[in-house]
């Protein structure tokens, strides 16, 4: 799955922005693995109820790897959560790559 070029910027409010650094993980952090060139995304099939969401892995530019889960709203990116990967996850990013 390809994101839409125009949907590349994102929306922090206060209902989002920092709340991923109980994972240790900051916004801007976050935003980096959208620009990875082996980032994998996909649906999140069991949260997408309301609205869809997706789940993406990738690297940022430290080559610390995130699981990050977002949604679309128009033309910006909503961030939902983000943490590391897990062992699972790894092996699904290293394989892809």
């Amino acid at each position: 799955m390809i994101l839409d070029p125009g949907a590349a910027e994102f929306e922090w409010d206060n209902g989002n922005i920092g709340k991923n650094r109980r994972h240790n993980v900051e916004d801007k952090e976050i935003e980096e693995v959208f620009f990875d060139e082996h980032k994998v995304i996909f649906k999140d099939v069991l949260h997408s109820q309301q609205e869809e969401r997706l789940r993406i892995i990738g690297k940022t530019k430290t080559m610390r790897l995130l699981f990050v889960v977002f949604t679309k709203r128009g033309k910006k990116i909503r961030i939902i959560s983000a943490r590391d990967l897990n062992k699972k996850e790894t092996y699904l990013y290293e394989k892809a790559t």
